[in-house]
Formats: structure tokens, sequence, C-alpha cells
């Protein structure tokens, strides 16, 4: 597991090379004297060319902050950040053109024809017309929306209008393609058709995904996730690699004494159960044989009983004290602020 420090080399098939997202020592500070506030503490990772990077972490753990000073939308307090070979303090404009933005709200205009909105994106980022509309069919054609390119975007469904947006963000080939909450309101269909899209373009074009969601379905497809905390990264690493480390079988359950059935866990097998709301959970080798004897022992009433192999729920849990399903989407509320801000016109 890497924590707070840069890792060497890309984990995926062995891949070595120059990352394309550096971040060295952040840290961000709001205010000054005794009343500044600390959102981002001394954080460091690395992101490498083609890879899926995923950032998860409860509302105010410092995501949107971070990712915020990568778009170069705030300025760091200390540390050295790099994206696409660019300082973000000294060459803004160029990180800038390097990347593409996908906020969870909406940043198109329902106005206008899709094919008008990226013309539009390609006059800001000062994209040649015949280039433009080369690209465009190309990612139109491969999001399936070539054949709706002349409608206006108010007559989409939200799943055409996030395959748009992600088109609009690739149409000046960038490097890094941020993505925040990229499937947020979307049926499970087509939550599952953006995420096909997406990684079909990671495979075409070669972009690097860098991602938010507090979906963990959707955090299965990064080749990486760092898990933050109180703005500290808590944990580094691949998804397999993170639910290793919870060990065994999670064992969930309701009794009517929670509290004893507490008591008599740590007393019987010298294990701890951490509270969850109404339930108990519990890590152990052998859930499948755990279970039964745990039912028969226990002086308490089992009301349920669940035994399942470790998610990424579950190693959120264990690093952070709290279930990611039970926060709120994401700490976005900034950010969504600078989508509209960065929906239209030059960067």
């Amino acid at each position: 597991m890497v924590t707070g420090e840069l890792a060497t080399t890309s984990p995926m098939s062995g891949r070595e090379g120059a990352p394309v997202v550096e971040v060295e020592g952040l840290v961000k500070r709001y205010g000054k004297g005794d009343g500044a506030v600390t959102a981002v503490r001394g954080v460091s990772f690395a992101v490498y060319p083609g890879e899926v990077f995923g950032f998860l972490g409860p509302n105010g753990a410092g995501k949107t902050t971070t990712i915020s000073v990568l778009c170069t939308l705030l300025r760091p307090t200390e540390g050295t950040i790099r994206v696409g070979g660019y300082d973000v303090v000294r060459h803004p404009d160029d990180v800038r053109r390097s990347i593409g933005l996908i906020f969870q709200d909406p940043t198109l205009d329902s106005q206008l024809t899709a094919q008008e909105n990226l013309d539009f994106h390609a006059f800001a980022y000062d994209v040649p017309a015949e280039e433009a509309r080369q690209r465009g069919r190309h990612l139109l054609e491969l999001l399936e929306l070539w054949d709706r390119r002349d409608d206006l975007v108010r007559t989409f469904s939200g799943g055409m209008k996030r395959r748009l947006e992600i088109a609009r963000g690739l149409l000046h080939r960038p490097r890094v393609l941020f993505l925040d909450e990229p499937t947020q309101g979307l049926d499970p269909q087509t939550r599952g058709l953006i995420w096909r899209y997406l990684l079909g373009l990671r495979q075409s074009d070669g972009v690097t995904l860098f991602m938010t969601t507090h979906y963990l379905d959707e955090a299965e497809h990064c080749d990486r996730i760092a898990i933050i905390d109180h703005g500290e990264i808590v944990a580094l690493d691949t998804p397999e690699n993170l639910k290793a480390m919870v060990g065994g079988d999670v064992v969930t359950l309701r009794t009517d004494d929670n509290a004893l059935a507490m008591c008599e866990i740590r007393e019987r097998w010298g294990r701890e159960a951490q509270v969850h709301g109404p339930e108990l959970r519990l890590e152990v080798e052998r859930g499948d044989e755990f279970v039964p004897e745990l039912v028969r022992t226990l002086t308490p009433r089992v009301e349920t009983i669940s035994v399942n192999r470790p998610t990424l729920d579950d190693v959120f849990l264990k690093l952070t004290g709290r279930a990611i399903r039970d926060e709120e989407s994401s700490d976005v509320d900034s950010m969504r602020q600078f989508g509209r801000a960065w929906g239209g016109g030059r960067r």
C-alpha cells in the first residue's frame, strides 16, 4: 500500500514512464492566522498515462480542494503540482489546455445543437475547424450520437447529455480527463453504457481518467484508488489490494441487544465488532463456519445476519469509521460553481 508518497512506476501492466499528474506535498489552507482552516495536509501521489485513477472520500475530506488545485481553480498554499508536465502555478494556461473537465452538473448549452456545442468548444480551445470536425465526428460516432448531431441538446436524455459532455471534454485532445461524479443521477443501465464508452476512449485515445465517485461499482473500474480523509491520503492502491486490507469475510448482524452482543463477541472470540447504525460488523477468516457458531452462542436474539466478501465500502469503513454509501454524493458544491464558469467561453 502507498500512503502519502509518490510511486515510481505505473501499476498497469508494468508500465513505466513520467507521470501525467504529480502532486508533492500539497497543502491548502483557507484564511490566515488562528482562524486558518487546513483542507489538504501534505498530500502526495502520481497518476500515469492511460490510468484510471479514483479519488474517494467523505464530504469535507479534501477531494474537491485537491482537484480544484489540479485544474488551476485554486492556488496551493504549499507543494509542487504538475499536470501534463506543466506546473499549475507557473503555467496555468498550459495546464488548462492539457485537461478536460466533466462536472456533475450539466454545462451544455441546451439551446444549441450537439454539433454547435462542439463547435463552440473548439473555438474556445483554438482547435482548427477541419480538425475539430474530424475529431468531433470520431467522438460522436464512438459515443453513438452522430445521428443526433443536429438536434437541440434540450431534446436529449440525461445519458445522451452526459455522453455529449464527454465528447466535448475530449475534443481538444486533453492528456487528462477529470470526471466529477460522471454518472450521478443516471440509471444503472446508462451508467454501465457510459463506462463502456469511457473505457473504450481510454483504450483508443490513451486518455488518462481522473474521477471522483461514490458508486462503489464504478470505483472497481479504477486501476488505483486514493482514499482521502481529513485532508490526508489514508490509502492508495489497486481495488483488490485495498480490499485485501480488510481480511477474510465481513459479517454484518443485528440483534435485540447490540451492546451485549459486542461484549460477548469480544470475550468469546477476541474480536471487536464495529457499530454501524443499527448493525454490528466484524471481520473473520471463515465466515461460513463462524456464523452458525455465532448464532448458536450469542445470548441476544439475532434478527438479521449476513456474510460477504470485503467490498470497497468495507475498506472505507475500516479506514474512516463510516460507510461511503451513507455519505452524500460528494463535496462538490464549489466544483459546481466552477463547472458553470468553465462550461463556455475561452478558458
